[in-house]
């Protein structure tokens, strides 16, 4: 078996409590990597750790700064100088040639920026060289951050159309209740129609990174419906690659459910940035999420446009309780929309081609 993969990392399974990295950890997980490479898989690394790598760099330079955000920045580009040398030598090892690539939100706005990440990152792969990527610490503040970096590998799973997506944390998956209660058991395998989210996690973040188990599931089971098989599993098992894509018990899989385009696959990256909405009445909102048949938003079903936007911008799509259906690209701008809302005969607004439903 070989295909596209997603590997995420995150800052708990590659640092210790202080802050410094874990070499032995780093080393033995390259080499999982590698070993996927050498089966053929194309791997694309998500990385967290540099800002936690920065603490054991930057030491009592540190104290000099003390606006909270320049810190969080210094830390950012030292630790990720110290992480990518690291990446670097042990990668090297196994003759294999890493990439770096920092993302901020931004990069995914716009259907354009979208392309020419997507054009970079299958170019390497293709070269047979591992990209790794991380958040762009040192630029994205505040709107421009990702969630964490669970929800950065979520939207280049989907731009790259990963086949697998394994987020790697340091527990071993998705738990039915509270995992310190002894009867709680590992979901294996996620069904929405079995599980909900607000019944199995709880909100929260550990110490060196911004996500949680919530973040993780919610990231998940939206890149699942895009088309991408996701796994959550225990990053300190020195064979969890292995067993993944061998089809053994690890963590909790979420199945992939059929196959997203990539219009749809951008528009579920590009929902934050929409510069205006249409609110739509009961009837088209039956229509849009009856899953049985294909629906674009018709000026019929409008009950009122919120702008302005342009031809070919993201505007959201909520129903009349203000709910977010979704988002999609329009078809025309404001103005045209607001003169023929409620009316039958006209184009629609939105096709059902640029069209991403949230659920």
């Amino acid at each position: 078996m070989s295909g596209r993969i997603v590997v995420k990392i995150g800052s708990q399974v590659l640092c210790g409590a202080e802050g410094e990295l874990n070499l032995d950890v780093l080393e033995q997980l390259v080499g999982q990597i590698a070993r996927l490479v050498a089966d053929d898989w194309q791997v694309l690394l998500v990385s967290s750790g540099a800002v936690a790598a920065g603490l054991g760099v930057a030491g009592d330079s540190l104290n000099r700064v003390s606006d909270p955000v320049a810190r969080k920045q210094v830390l950012a580009a030292t630790g990720q100088v110290r992480l990518m040398e690291n990446y670097r030598s042990l990668f090297a090892g196994h003759r294999l040639t890493v990439a770096q690539i920092l993302a901020s939100k931004s990069d995914f706005q716009t259907r354009r920026h979208y392309l020419n990440m997507r054009g970079c990152i299958d170019g390497l792969l293709s070269a047979g060289i591992v990209p790794i990527v991380n958040e762009n610490d040192v630029v994205s503040i505040t709107e421009l951050m990702f969630t964490d970096n669970d929800e950065l590998a979520g939207l280049l799973a989907g731009m790259v159309k990963a086949d697998m997506l394994c987020l790697l944390s340091t527990v071993p998956g998705v738990f039915d209740g509270n995992p310190d209660d002894t009867d709680t058991r590992l979901i294996a395998i996620w069904d929405d129609a079995e599980h909900r989210p607000e019944d199995v996690v709880q909100r929260g973040a550990s110490t060196l990174g911004r996500g949680g188990m919530h973040s993780k599931l919610n990231m998940a089971r939206k890149t699942a419906q895009l088309g991408t098989t996701v796994i959550i599993a225990d990053g300190a098992d020195t064979d969890i690659l292995h067993k993944i894509i061998s089809g053994r018990p690890a963590g909790t899989r979420f199945p992939a459910a059929g196959e997203a385009s990539s219009a749809k696959r951008w528009l579920a990256s590009a929902d934050a940035h929409a510069v205006g909405s249409v609110t739509v009445n009961t009837g088209a909102v039956d229509a849009l999420l009856d899953r049985s048949r294909l629906a674009s938003l018709l000026p019929v079903g409008i009950e009122s446009v919120e702008g302005p936007f342009s031809q070919g911008d993201v505007i959201q799509v909520r129903a009349p309780d203000g709910t977010v259906l979704g988002c999609g690209r329009a078809a025309y701008g404001h103005e045209k929309a607001g003169e023929v809302r409620g009316q039958r005969g006209h184009k629609p607004l939105i096709h059902y081609d640029y069209l991403y439903l949230v659920d």
